[in-house]
């Protein structure tokens, strides 16, 4: 038989002292609804169910926290007679944490947390977290270096390898300016077939330690014949046509015969020099 209990005003049920007591209320049926709002003035509200359905679709934790960042906030999960794990806003960091943590629920900030790992699908799109293997398996295939000026240095492949080579010739990598590495070299150079300028028409200096020489222990080859360079204040050797030197070897320095070229003179047309001149 249903029963109805309507009053024109507030109806309230006391037990003993009421919230400074000890007893209880109990409400004993299969279902208890509240048509209304449910409002709970407690410090605990526990929940012995196995299954909850929660039809809100925020919900709000740490409701009365008024000052901002001030402090933690988050999901416990029981762990049995293991530590707790926690999912939370680490307000000091700015940041979200995931982990275990020796502290219980009733803290206001998380002293102790042991990070724990977050498995997550591969990344369909750029602002998705990316699992260990996607990125291994990415930066293995592609390599990119980049400068500020969209100048890419980069590789694509599954095998391709991007290596600074020299082992013990390399002491020292310093990024110095914007797009800008520098190697400091402090061992002899092995191995190397070619120096090219990368300047157009600049030049290539080899540049000794004070009275040092510049020391040539093999054969030095002039691969192409040159044009006649402007004389200056210090000498330029360079090839050129056979003439009556003998050598195609020429030199040029404007404190030399006023700057006009002249030709290295061979044995052979010394010697028969010497002879025509007796």
């Amino acid at each position: 038989m249903a029963k109805t209990l309507r009053t024109s005003g507030d109806y309230t049920i006391t037990t003993g002292t009421g919230a400074a007591g000890s007893n209880t209320v109990f409400l004993d049926s299969k279902t208890t609804r509240v048509v209304g709002d449910l409002v709970v003035d407690g410090t605990r509200t526990e929940l012995n169910t196995s299954t909850m359905a929660i039809e809100d679709k925020f919900l709000i934790v740490n409701k009365n926290n008024s000052t901002a960042d001030s402090e933690d906030s988050g999901i416990f999960f029981n762990r049995g007679t293991a530590n707790d794990a926690v999912l939370y806003w680490d307000a000091g960091d700015d940041e979200f944490q995931i982990g275990t943590t020796t502290n219980d629920s009733s803290v206001s900030t998380i002293s102790n947390i042991t990070l724990g790992n977050l498995a997550v699908a591969t990344p369909a799109q750029n602002d998705h977290a990316a699992t260990k293997q996607y990125v291994d398996s990415t930066s293995a295939s592609t390599v990119q270096i980049a400068g500020d000026d969209s100048s890419i240095i980069q590789t694509g492949g599954s095998t391709d390898t991007v290596s600074l080579l020299g082992g013990r010739n390399i002491s020292n990598t310093t990024v110095v300016g914007a797009d800008s590495i520098t190697f400091n070299l402090d061992n002899d150079l092995t191995g190397i077939t070619s120096i090219t300028s990368d300047t157009s028409n600049g030049n290539l200096t080899l540049a000794t330690n004070g009275t040092g020489d510049v020391v040539i222990n093999d054969t030095l080859t002039f691969s192409a014949a040159a044009s006649t360079p402007t004389a200056t204040s210090v000498t330029k050797i360079y090839n050129k046509t056979v003439g009556g030197g003998g050598t195609g070897v020429f030199f040029i320095n404007s404190a030399v015969s006023s700057g006009t070229e002249g030709e290295l003179i061979s044995k052979s047309k010394a010697t028969a020099l010497a002879i025509a001149l007796g």
